[in-house]
């Protein structure tokens, strides 16, 4: 009798952990193919415009360092050449 109860008891938790499972906020948005792929669309936009925003970010500041840099001329010279390539006026 007690082997009934605590499978009465395991079935009960389990219905309790799938009602909080669909409560969920994934599988609120993911309820639906489509919202699921608005979802997923709009977070590669955001992933995306990140990584541009990021990116240029960092390869500025790059270039701002090394064309400081004229204690090695090598380095400095080609950091100033791509700065005047970068800035110069379309073809």
């Amino acid at each position: 009798m007690s082997e009934i109860n605590e499978s009465g008891n395991d079935i009960s938790g389990l219905t309790e952990e799938l009602r909080k499972l669909n409560g969920h906020r994934f599988m609120r948005v993911n309820a639906t193919v489509r919202a699921a792929m608005w979802y997923q669309f709009l977070r590669g936009l955001a992933f995306g415009f990140g990584s541009v925003v990021g990116a240029t970010i960092v390869v500025s500041l790059v270039g701002f360092i090394l064309g400081q840099m004229e204690v090695v001329p090598v380095i400095g010279d080609w950091a100033t050449e791509i700065g005047r390539e970068i800035l110069r006026d379309g073809p």
